[in-house]
């Protein structure tokens, strides 16, 4: 079973540049621009990286909406207990080429949690 650690934070900014500018000089953070999906990504030194998404894209991103990733081994069946607890899936699993899936669930308290697997 899997440990359900957080692999994954999501920032959002209304100008992902400068936010990669603004913390890669406040942490020293490195960063990656997938082109292919439009998304800036950081890497830290230690503990999980993420990426700084444009607000108002499909996901529902919001400013002051900061979102963790958790890894789990199987996010089908993740998605079947967020929905059997009362949450409901709002972006079904989906493929990141290359990497693995990730999905969306919002929580009964309406925060918007995303889940990841390889």
């Amino acid at each position: 079973m899997s440990q359900h650690s957080i692999v994954h934070v999501e920032i959002p900014a209304q100008d992902p540049e400068a936010a990669h500018a603004f913390y890669s000089n406040l942490f020293g953070w490195k960063h990656e621009y997938y082109g292919n999906l439009n998304y800036h990504r950081f890497y830290t030194e230690e503990g999980p990286g993420g990426g700084y998404v444009s607000v108002g894209d499909q996901a529902g991103h919001k400013i002051n909406q900061v979102r963790v990733s958790v890894l789990t081994d199987d996010i089908d069946s993740t998605l079947a207990k967020v929905e059997e607890l009362g949450g409901q899936t709002v972006t079904p699993k989906t493929e990141i080429p290359d990497m693995g899936w990730f999905a969306v669930f919002k929580d009964p308290q309406g925060n918007l949690i995303g889940l990841f697997t390889y």
